[in-house]
């Protein structure tokens, strides 16, 4: 979900991007040449990686899926502030189970919000430089994914 990536790609992207995309043959291009992504687990969490050396774990919902949600087929028209507020709010059980890990290993989180979406996301940097360490937080991400995701 992560549009506003404005830095250039860092220098050793291409060959990290390769690597990455060999050792986890699951990741999806977003564009040609641009970030990588890879669902995490049934909620709808999201693992990206940026060309700008950005590791980040999101969970977001359309803001149409929160306005079909909230309207309960009524043409009430809520503004997108109100709509950011409610998805927020759904999004909260969600990332609950997740914040305290994330932080702990450094994550920095955020709230960005769009007139597409809502979505809350984890991020950190990463040197492309060091393949390797990437692709243990890639797999450490999994993990903790995959177990808070079960119990």
């Amino acid at each position: 979900m992560s549009d506003k990536e404005t830095l250039p790609p860092a220098p050793a992207w291409n060959d990290a991007r390769s690597k990455l995309r060999q050792s986890e043959p699951a990741f999806e291009e977003l564009e040609p040449g641009g970030a990588l992504a890879l669902a995490l687990n049934d909620d709808g969490w999201i693992l990206e990686i940026t060309p700008g050396g950005r590791l980040i774990c999101q969970a977001g919902m359309d803001i149409e899926d929160i306005q079909s949600l909230l309207s309960d087929g009524t043409p009430e028209d809520l503004g997108t502030d109100e709509l950011a507020k409610q998805a927020k709010y759904y999004l909260q059980p969600m990332v609950a189970k997740f914040r305290k890990p994330l932080r702990d290993a450094g994550f920095e989180e955020q709230t960005e919000m769009t007139e597409q979406y809502v979505a809350i996301t984890f991020q950190q940097a990463v040197d492309f430089l060091k393949v390797d360490e990437v692709l243990k937080s890639v797999r450490w991400c999994k993990q903790q994914f995959s177990v808070r995701s079960e119990g």
